[in-house]
């Protein structure tokens, strides 16, 4: 087997989570977080649409983190993404957060709304 490390560049990865925070590029972010390869912000969360429609021309998908499990978005919210030409993603935080990690090695134009995983 052959073992690849993995180069970033300057973007920054997820390198962890706990409750209520992620660890990014080595800093620590309390609270929903919004990371694209431009950089990483504190998210309103759910709430938040105009930070993920600010990202139509920036992007080609969001990772949508639901926290601790997959959980559907409000309808709406997927339909305003659509729409703005976002593809969205929906699966837990975990999930999301390795997705983007082997996708933004990769150079992809992506984005993670992550919701934390609570206590």
């Amino acid at each position: 087997m052959r073992l690849n490390e993995i180069d970033f560049d300057d973007v920054k990865p997820f390198d962890g989570y706990g409750p209520n925070f992620f660890r990014i590029g080595g800093e620590v972010i309390e609270g929903p977080v919004l990371a694209t390869h431009a950089g990483v912000n504190s998210w309103g969360g759910l709430e938040d649409r105009e930070a993920l429609l600010a990202l139509a021309d920036k992007v080609d998908v969001i990772f949508i983190g639901m926290g601790k499990e997959i959980a559907h978005i409000p309808a709406d919210l997927r339909k305003a993404l659509e729409r703005a030409g976002l593809g969205v993603e929906v699966m837990s935080s975990p999930a999301a957060a390795r997705t983007y990690n082997v996708l933004l090695s990769e150079g992809r134009r992506i984005a993670a709304a992550l919701l934390t995983v609570g206590e």
